[in-house]
């Protein structure tokens, strides 16, 4: 190990021995300082924490009396960690029931301090045969979302392994979120404010099925796609009112297969959808508090070349292919999922970002 001038926190809920054996497995490899976090776990289990407390000098226990989440716990260490512990390097998070090797521990801290300072992931493999099912198809689908709506490309997203410096921490502990969603939004929070990253290939651990896992599929996925999930529901109603409205214009009012005709239909349909989909996206989706007329002015700015770009690929399309006015219809659904996902990344990092957030990514962008 070239550098231990981190600090090693384990976050665990209702620990076995596989806990006791990281800590030793840690402390052998020189690893002098590691923040156990209690996320309130049952009486019958804590013992495994102050054993270790009491006969490890390396050892601080943190404990909550209840259970908060692990994003709860990580951000309890964190503070923790700012506080008391300055000068390292930074911090390495790791699970505690035995899914990250020490050999891993070490490689992501290494990496850590390795030339540029950046916030290093260890991700596993999940084409292994010994990765259950359901952790296969979860990581592969929230892989694919980061990549479309955020531009990150990332081959586990959900991984606890994560070696962050210093400097770093403090803007993390923004992100959102008490228990899996934390971690989640942290990876978002990077990408927002431009914080470096990387990722190290580590063993792919798991015990009987990762039956361990205190994961709850649908309620901590929903947490977790949260900010997706009401964008999407957000803009698929205010996508069936741009269609609708598309439809009955070009029946009623602006008929014609002219490009005139179909770009009344498309600016008609879009005022009013617009409307719609700016009003909840600020105030249910991005829950941007800022002033209205500065994000309403944004949103104009970014409106008026996605519909320009509907019309000209709607317009190209149909003509090309002889279409009708249902046909056009039709082809605009596809050619507005497309602009939706654009549209999505440019009103998360602009249209609706604070003023901090703002001045933050044109430091970072000039860097």
């Amino acid at each position: 190990m070239k550098n231990c001038n981190f600090s090693l926190i384990i976050p665990s809920l209702n620990p076995d021995e596989k806990l006791a054996q990281i800590v030793s497995s840690a402390i052998a490899a020189g690893i002098d300082d590691i923040i156990l976090v209690d996320d309130g776990s049952l009486e019958e289990t804590r013992h495994y924490f102050t054993e270790l407390e009491a006969s490890c000098s390396q050892v601080t226990l943190l404990t909550h009396e209840k259970n908060w989440g692990k994003g709860a716990a990580l951000k309890t260490a964190f503070s923790y960690f700012l506080e008391n512990r300055k000068g390292r390097d930074g911090v390495v998070t790791a699970d505690g029931d035995g899914q990250h090797r020490i050999e891993d521990i070490l490689a992501c801290a290494d990496e850590m301090t390795g030339g540029e300072h950046a916030v290093v992931l260890g991700c596993r493999n999940f084409n292994r045969e010994n990765v259950p099912a359901k952790s296969r198809f979860g990581n592969k689908i929230t892989s694919l979302v980061f990549r479309l709506f955020f531009g990150m490309r990332l081959s586990d997203t959900q991984t606890g392994l994560r070696a962050i410096p210093t400097e770093y921490i403090t803007i993390l502990l923004e992100a959102k979120g008490s228990r899996y969603e934390y971690e989640t939004n942290m990876l978002l929070l990077m990408g927002q404010r431009h914080i470096p990253y990387r990722e190290v290939k580590i063993e792919t651990v798991y015990y009987d099925g990762n039956s361990a896992t205190h994961f709850r599929p649908i309620y901590d996925s929903i947490r977790i796609y949260g900010l997706i999930i009401k964008y999407a529901a957000n803009s698929l109603a205010s996508a069936l009112v741009d269609i609708l409205m598309f439809y009955l214009l070009g029946l009623f009012v602006f008929t014609g297969s002219d490009w005139m005709a179909v770009l009344l239909c498309i600016i008609g349909a879009r005022v009013i959808s617009s409307i719609v989909n700016f009003a909840m996206n600020k105030r249910f989706v991005f829950e941007n508090r800022s002033n209205i007329a500065r994000a309403f002015w944004r949103y104009v700015c970014l409106a008026l070349p996605v519909m320009l770009a509907s019309w000209l690929t709607v317009y190209a399309l149909s003509k090309f292919a002889g279409l009708g006015h249902l046909g056009r219809t039709i082809l605009k659904v596809p050619v507005d999922t497309v602009l939706f996902l654009i549209s999505f990344r440019v009103q998360r990092i602009w249209v609706f970002a604070d003023r901090q957030q703002l001045g933050r990514n044109e430091i970072n962008g000039r860097k």
